[in-house]
């Protein structure tokens, strides 16, 4: 099921997630309807926040390439435990923030350990593309948005245009 997708500024964006304390039936639904709707907007990736929800969840899927099979990741509980010293700057977007991108600093690599919906422990080293979006999708856990990155001036004027956008969309019902 494809869900509604939060737009900023709303404060459950701005919230830091609740650890998921148990891998359930509904858990694994959650998860399957985020891919869903991660695919539908497109995405690369989405957080739990950005469909309502104050868990520790995130899904990515970065294959690009046509032809490529698609790599659809479930990370519970993600955690970065290595960032590289490396940073690399990537144009960002972000689906609760439509039509709207920057550029960000980040470290080029990341070590990540996670929960699956197996229950299991993962942990993955992350680099180029992959490595932006699981450390975007992270903040997102910790109620931070790639435009807190941003000086102030640039930061209002996107949230701004994301007010007028939700003014917008209310009056089309």
């Amino acid at each position: 099921m494809i869900r509604s997708i939060l737009i900023h500024p709303d404060p459950r964006l701005k919230k830091v997630c609740d650890p998921v304390t148990g891998i359930s039936p509904e858990m694994g639904k959650l998860a399957e309807d985020m891919l869903e709707t991660m695919y539908d907007a497109p995405g690369i990736g989405l957080a739990a926040p950005q469909v309502g929800i104050t868990k520790r969840l995130i899904v990515m899927d970065c294959v690009k390439t046509e032809g490529e099979a698609p790599r659809p990741m479930v990370l519970v509980n993600p955690e970065i435990t290595w960032s590289s010293e490396d940073l690399s700057t990537y144009d960002e977007g972000c689906l609760s923030i439509p039509d709207q991108y920057a550029e960000v600093d980040r470290p080029a690599e990341v070590r990540v350990r996670w929960t699956g919906l197996d229950g299991k422990q993962n942990e993955e080293q992350f680099s180029g593309i992959w490595a932006t979006c699981v450390q975007h999708e992270i903040d997102h856990l910790n109620g931070k948005l790639f435009i807190d990155y941003l000086g102030p001036l640039k930061r209002q004027m996107i949230t701004r245009k994301m007010e007028k956008l939700k003014r917008e969309r209310a009056r089309q019902g």
